[in-house]
Order: C-alpha cells, then sequence, then structure tokens
C-alpha cells in the first residue's frame, strides 16, 4: 500500500518520485529499474522514499494508475463540448493521440504492466471502457449510433486507437535512430482514414444506406511484404502512408 501524504510538500515530494518512476519505468523496464534509481531520480533520499511507497511493485501500480487517470482525464475534457458522438470521437482520439505522443511511456509502461502486473493493467483498460461504454449508450438513446452491443463495440474502439497509436505514435521510422522525448503525432491523413471507418460503423442504418462514405486510401510503405527499409537513395524509408482522401 501506498501512503498518502498529510502536507502539501509532502504531496510534491510523492509526485516527483512518481514522476521519475514513470521515467525510469519507460527507460530501463521494470526489471531493471531500482528504488535507488528513481530516487537518484526524484532528487530524494532513500528513506523517503518508504514513507509514501512500500516498494517497487506499489509505486508501478501507483504510475500506471497515474497514466490512467490523466489519459482518461485528457479525453473526457476533450470531448465534453463536442456537439454530437461522432465529434466526441474526434475530439477523444485526437487527445488521445496528443497524450501518447507526449507521454510515450504510456505504451511502455502499460506493455510492461502485462507482466509485471496484471491487475494493474486490466484496471486501465477497463476504467477507460466503462466511460466509453456509457457515452455510447447514451448515444445509442438519442439516436446518434446505430444499434449495437455497447460493450463489444467500447473494446474495439479501443483496439483501433491503440494500434493506430503504437504504429503510427510510438514507433520509430524504420532504419532511423530511436528518439527520445515527445513523439510526433498522427498524421492526418491516417487520423482522417481512422475516423472514416469509426463513422462508418457508428453511424445509424439510415444514415449507412442514404449517405455514401467518402473515399479514401491509404497506403502503408511497411506493411508491403518484400518491401526494403531504404529508398533508391539508401536513406531510411518513412513510415508515414501515402493516403488519398476525398470525396468521389
Amino acid at each position: 500500500m501506498s501512503a498518502a501524504p498529510r502536507t502539501a510538500r509532502g504531496n510534491r515530494t510523492r509526485a516527483k518520485l512518481l514522476e521519475a518512476a514513470e521515467a525510469v519505468f519507460a527507460s530501463v523496464g521494470y526489471h531493471d529499474a531500482s528504488i535507488v534509481k528513481i530516487t537518484e531520480a526524484a532528487g530524494v533520499g532513500l528513506g523517503t522514499f518508504y514513507l509514501y511507497f512500500d516498494g517497487k511493485q506499489t509505486i508501478f501500480d501507483e504510475v500506471v494508475e497515474d497514466l490512467n487517470r490523466r489519459v482518461r482525464h485528457a479525453m473526457t475534457d476533450a470531448a465534453r463540448n463536442a456537439p454530437n458522438r461522432m465529434e466526441a470521437e474526434r475530439a477523444g482520439f485526437r487527445a488521445f493521440f496528443r497524450f501518447t505522443a507526449q507521454h510515450p511511456a504510456l505504451y511502455r509502461i502499460i506493455r510492461q504492466a502485462e507482466f509485471v502486473s496484471p491487475g494493474a493493467l486490466r484496471l486501465h483498460y477497463t476504467r477507460i471502457v466503462n466511460g466509453y461504454i456509457e457515452g455510447l449508450k447514451a448515444a445509442q438513446s438519442s439516436g446518434e449510433v446505430r444499434d449495437m452491443e455497447p460493450t463489444v463495440a467500447a473494446w474495439a474502439l479501443m483496439g483501433i486507437g491503440e494500434l493506430i497509436g503504437m504504429r503510427w505514435v510510438l514507433w520509430d521510422e524504420e532504419g532511423a535512430p530511436p528518439v527520445e522525448g515527445a513523439r510526433p503525432e498522427v498524421p492526418e491523413a491516417v487520423f482522417e482514414e481512422m475516423m472514416q471507418f469509426i463513422e462508418r460503423g457508428l453511424a445509424p442504418d439510415s444514415a449507412t444506406t442514404t449517405t455514401p462514405p467518402r473515399k479514401g486510401r491509404c497506403h502503408d510503405p511497411d506493411s508491403q511484404p518484400g518491401n526494403p527499409p531504404h529508398d533508391e537513395s539508401g536513406g531510411a524509408r518513412r513510415n508515414t502512408p501515402h493516403c488519398h482522401l476525398g470525396p468521389g
């Protein structure tokens, strides 16, 4: 268990430890991380750590929970004033991709949680999905989305965002050196192609039969069999897809 600080200074110290732990777990992984590395990164003494956390597992779970709270807050805030469900989807996905670009540790730490703390992993995804389900139910009641099982739809939509973000935010360009710090956001053409797919899947039945979808095509060089990692000049091939989006 972790102890709640009783003073403002204690809150600041605890926040520094969480921030340092996030950086350490993201950079070296759970198994190579140590409490000493975390306290050194936070600039506090080793004994101070145990005023707030029982050990490495405890602070890891707290980091997962903290990241989860922050990303949910970012998505909720972005979608709060959207005029309808489709615009809320757009705003929420943009906020998610922006957050992951600014905090790539989210992906790295959640991936570790699968093996280090399965309970924390399950809690992370379940909290996001539960909010999603309620939003889809409300949109169904108002006729903004088709009749579907909201739990299945919520997990499917979260999976789309997770993998699109991993591919175009987290991964470096093939052959290029790793980039530290903030990541690039999802390319606009990719985002629009993803949203067209989602909007067609969520649209009420009447909308799907009367409104033809915009045509869009994305070609991802990395997904083509036998495609070399370098272009003709010998430079690293960019992993940004070539997309055509537009009417007709």
